[in-house]
């Protein structure tokens, strides 16, 4: 059991690694933006990570052992936000404005979120699993879409576009419904996913709104949040 459970966190972190050093590489050349990348990662990082805990069994460890693979991440943000490694391709790929001490906010929240959930929700928890989806698929689509093609702002939020909240929206359902499928279609959670369809719509309409507030640097706390209380009330 256990070392199925090995073998499933060295699956894990492989994947996890190529994607970010993949994206820190094309960052690092040029060849898609820092923007771009970013949220490349906010999205795939996330939703490769979740797929992966499928792989681990029914062992009480399995949560500690893959929560080890964002802890570790989580550590590498830290220590290059902070400058004690040096990470050029690294800071281009995860920031804004090319300066590291951006990675100590949003992508460090992010990883630490990542470790809590994983420890609290873990894969039989359609909540967890949903506030995760909503984190990487919603806020990640929502600042894509947003800045793209948004033309009008939220009468509430002078930053934030119809068209961006749009984007959380249809990114949060895609990811979640996609997730919650495959994990009901193999058993790991209970019914099918006609089950979970109208409270990932409810609990992803509340995640929305949610990060159409004006609140910045902090959205990915206050969606994460705002998503497990709603999932608390909202799924069976």
């Amino acid at each position: 059991m256990l070392n199925n459970n090995i073998i499933a966190l060295l699956i894990t972190f492989t994947i996890s690694l190529v994607w970010l050093r993949i994206n820190d590489f094309f960052a690092h050349k040029g060849w898609i933006s820092s923007h771009i990348s970013r949220k490349i990662i906010h999205m795939g990082t996330g939703l490769l990570f979740v797929l992966c805990w499928i792989l681990f069994n029914d062992d009480p460890l399995s949560r500690y052992l893959a929560t080890l693979v964002p802890f570790v991440i989580t550590i590498q943000f830290l220590l290059v936000g902070t400058g004690i490694i040096k990470d050029d391709a690294a800071v281009k790929a995860m920031s804004r404005s090319g300066d590291r001490r951006e990675i100590l906010r949003g992508p460090l929240f992010y990883g630490i979120i990542f470790i809590i959930i994983t420890l609290f929700y873990w894969k039989d928890s359609a909540i967890g699993i949903t506030a995760l989806m909503l984190l990487c698929g919603g806020d990640g689509f929502a600042d894509i879409l947003g800045r793209k093609f948004g033309k009008k702002p939220l009468p509430w939020a002078k930053n934030k576009t119809w068209m961006g909240s749009l984007g959380m929206f249809l990114g949060g359902w895609v990811f979640s419904t996609f997730i919650l499928a495959i994990y009901t279609h193999y058993g790991v959670l209970l019914g099918t996913i006609s089950t979970y369809i109208f409270p990932i719509t409810l609990v992803t309409f509340i995640g929305t709104v949610t990060e159409s507030l004006p609140l910045k640097d902090i959205d990915n706390i206050t969606i994460t949040l705002i998503s497990i209380i709603a999932g608390i009330f909202l799924f069976p």
